[in-house]
């Protein structure tokens, strides 16, 4: 049985912007290990899975999709957010 994870999209580090941040990903876990090609020494695999991620508006949409599928899966917790206030003052001390 193919197990999966379902986690809120985080913010990007990049930028100020939180778009997209309400989605939730489905993501598949890897079933077996990568092994390093010998010639070039990247890693890879025969197992495709772990290239999808499916976006979904809401967690209850990813759940009712990875059951409805018979994928097991987990549920992780996104982070709490913390407001770092500070003023522009703040840059001068």
């Amino acid at each position: 049985m193919k197990s999966a994870r379902i986690y809120q999209r985080p913010k990007n580090a990049m930028q100020s912007g939180r778009a997209r941040t309400d989605q939730w990903i489905l993501e598949f876990e890897q079933q077996t290990t990568q092994q390093a090609d010998p010639l070039t020494g990247w890693n890879g695999g025969s197992e495709t899975t772990g290239q999808i991620r499916l976006a979904f508006p809401t967690l209850d949409a990813a759940k009712a999709y990875a059951e409805r599928e018979g994928y097991a899966f987990h549920i992780v917790p996104a982070p709490a957010k913390k407001l770092k206030l500070q003023a522009y003052a703040d840059n001068f001390r």
